[in-house]
């Protein structure tokens, strides 16, 4: 199954994606994608910290700051399923991937060499693109994202089209996702179920929360 987890700073997101993702894999092969590059002493920290309170989870972390479909070239696994397949053809079963966080990838691709030449559209179209290629290697993808869209304050032209892609890009999950969550204040609240989008005919329903 696909699954969208929303949320502001500080609201619970991140805890309630990685036990979502620990739930689905039942036992399974377990991926954590990490898209902020690390800056500085104390981000080094804090990144070593979140890395070990995962692996107690089962979590296996992987970097890949840009080119998000790449992530999984490497692993031991390279699960050549097909969406909602649980296993590969070889009969290993294909991972569970948490992707966290949507917000610092696009800052990453936005920024990199030519990335800021593009509209905001066809850089949330290539993305988009790229996660959809990315779910071809998972039986279960769980990716993280940021509300960021209630202050209403004005920003510089370079600020507005980062907020514009990542509105796009979240607009493009949501209808692609089986489920979509927003948490707040620790509370997860479905906006979107499995059901719901089998009904739409988004997919059948694999999963409820």
């Amino acid at each position: 199954m696909r699954c969208l987890v929303t949320g502001g700073s500080a609201s619970g997101k991140s805890e309630y994606a990685e036990n979502f993702a620990v739930e689905l894999s039942r036992g399974g092969p377990l991926y954590y994608i990490a898209t902020m590059e690390p800056y500085g002493e104390e981000a080094d920290r804090r990144i070593s910290r979140h890395r070990r309170l995962r692996e107690a989870k089962g979590f296996q972390t992987i970097e890949c700051y840009r080119d998000i479909h790449q992530a999984l070239a490497f692993t031991p696994d390279p699960a050549r399923s097909t969406g909602s397949a649980a296993d590969a053809e070889d009969g290993s079963v294909a991972p569970t991937v948490l992707l966290e966080c949507l917000s610092n990838l696009l800052a990453n691709e936005m920024y990199a060499g030519s990335a800021l030449k593009e509209e905001p559209e066809a850089l949330a179209q290539r993305i988009f693109r790229q996660i959809q290629e990315l779910d071809q290697r998972c039986s279960h993808l769980v990716i993280v994202t940021n509300e960021i869209f209630s202050d209403g304050h004005r920003y510089p032209p370079e600020t507005e089209a980062y907020i514009q892609s990542l509105g796009l890009l979240n607009t493009m999950l949501g209808a692609w996702t089986d489920q979509v969550c927003e948490v707040v204040c620790s509370i997860p609240v479905l906006l979107k179920t499995a059901a719901a989008a089998a009904a739409f005919g988004k997919g059948e329903e694999r999963c409820q929360f």
